[in-house]
């Protein structure tokens, strides 16, 4: 199936665009400093001394504004599309207190048992004074201080990680657990007397329990400090893709919008099946017979299933843009320097340079060129240099990093990586067609506007 590029946009209608982007983004961090005063003034009556007062407020603003907002702002945006109309003050603010719920849920740093012997208590990193923000931003900043402590992380959004400032470390483990309970206190402030607060309540648990689950894989799968590449695949990446960042950064949001919007939640839980839109390892290997085409069954007739059915998939090509883009982009357009390579990630590109060497391989589709022999020397340049820190050469270049890297081009990862986004976009275009527009219902601009801010992006 093509994809068809669009025209480029006018250039007054980019500026528009963004002038437009901005003032949505400042609206929603203003929510923020009113939902951060609310938490504050409810541990000041808790009789809480002011000393714990002033921690936790540095605790929220260090940790919880900041980033690009994307998941905490696509509640107001799909809370907007299902209504037709501009919302409320009232339902805005609503919108915007469950948008940082979720990201409080991604955002504390905490060390890694490694790290702890290196925090000197005397180290001082001043605390950058920031706007913080509510509940779905909250769920994310939860989430950032405990895998920032977990992977041993050094900094966080261009900043020392919150674990690493004086007097901090192992209090970032409670700190990360404050975070997370200011959750669950702002939605029984505000949405306890609703008829869907036990489905808010259920929705939250679950998604946060998934997401532990997928940092549970990542961790055990590939820690910085051990390579062990027999452990990686595809299927494990997926596994890890959509159970760490799918539900909580693409179905949470919409999820919450729709329950604050009326659509109701089924009696028995969405549900959704791993089977999907990725391609087949054998597709991407190139065996004909073992391809499969896109599944196109009837979709879901519930509309949290059908918005699983849709997210998840999203969600999965979301991170694989980010994987390839770690490898591909350049520091100056990523806005960052990639180190996946480096910090031994079980990436998709790894993955499917590591399946593109497979024993059973005996011919590239993207690089026919390729000998079976150039093949299999090249899997052995992979286990000898994937994950390694320490080669360094006079110029302060890691040599396995740049190995790791010539050999993906050698293999022709972005021709997989253009065939994997071909059609995944495609699958992802028919299901949102499928989608039966209905007034306060979940309508297709809902995913037509998560796919076309993620679509061909470049950092």
């Amino acid at each position: 199936m093509a994809i068809h590029q669009p025209l480029p946009p006018s250039p007054l209608a980019t500026v528009n665009r963004m002038s437009d982007k901005a003032a949505r983004r400042a609206k929603f961090e203003q929510a923020f400093e009113k939902i951060r005063d609310e938490l504050i003034e409810h541990v000041k009556g808790e009789g809480m001394p002011d000393e714990a007062v002033e921690w936790y407020k540095n605790n929220l603003d260090y940790n919880v504004p900041g980033g690009k907002l994307n998941r905490g702002m696509s509640v107001v945006d799909t809370a907007e599309i299902i209504k037709g109309s501009t919302l409320t003050e009232t339902e805005y603010f609503r919108a915007a207190l469950l948008g940082w719920c979720i990201e409080l849920v991604r955002s504390p740093d905490l060390p890694g048992v490694c790290e702890l012997n290196a925090i000197h208590p005397l180290l001082y990193f001043p605390l950058h004074p920031r706007r913080a923000a509510p509940s779905a931003y909250q769920l994310q900043a939860f989430f950032l201080v405990a895998d920032d402590m977990m992977d041993a992380s050094i900094t966080r959004r261009g900043q020392p990680c919150w674990y690493r400032l004086p007097k901090i470390g192992m209090v970032a483990i409670n700190d990360a657990c404050m975070l997370e309970g200011a959750i669950y206190y702002l939605l029984k402030k505000h949405f306890r007397k609703e008829s869907y607060y036990a489905d808010l309540l259920d929705i939250f648990h679950d998604t946060a329990y998934k997401t532990e689950f997928g940092q549970l894989v990542d961790l055990i799968t590939a820690p910085e400090d051990h390579v062990d590449l027999s452990k990686f695949s595809l299927e494990r990446h997926r596994l890890i893709v959509i159970y760490k960042t799918a539900f909580y950064s693409f179905y949470l949001p919409v999820a919450c919008a729709m329950l604050m919007s009326g659509v109701p939640y089924p009696e028995d839980a969405p549900s959704f099946s791993l089977a999907g839109t990725s391609l087949a390892p054998a597709e991407i290997a190139g065996s004909a017979a073992a391809a499969t085409a896109a599944t196109t069954a009837a979709p879901p007739s519930d509309p949290y299933s059908l918005a699983l059915s849709i997210l998840i998939p999203l969600g999965e090509y979301f991170q694989v843009q980010d994987d390839f883009l770690d490898f591909s982009a350049t520091p100056e357009v990523l806005g960052k320097i990639g180190t996946d390579i480096v910090d031994n990630k079980c990436s998709w590109v790894v993955n499917t340079a590591l399946l593109l060497t497979s024993p059973a391989q005996t011919a590239n589709p993207f690089n026919p060129a390729t000998t079976p022999e150039r093949l299999r020397e090249i899997r052995r340049i992979l286990e000898e240099n994937y994950g390694r820190k320490e080669h360094l050469d006079a110029q302060g270049v890691n040599r396995a990093e740049e190995r790791v890297k010539e050999v993906y081009e050698e293999l022709g990862v972005r021709k997989a990586y253009e065939k994997y986004e071909e059609r995944v976009v495609g699958v992802l275009r028919e299901r949102i067609a499928a989608v039966e527009d209905r007034e306060g219902r979940l309508k297709k601009e809902v995913f037509t506007s998560f796919l076309g801010k993620i679509y061909k992006r470049s950092k």
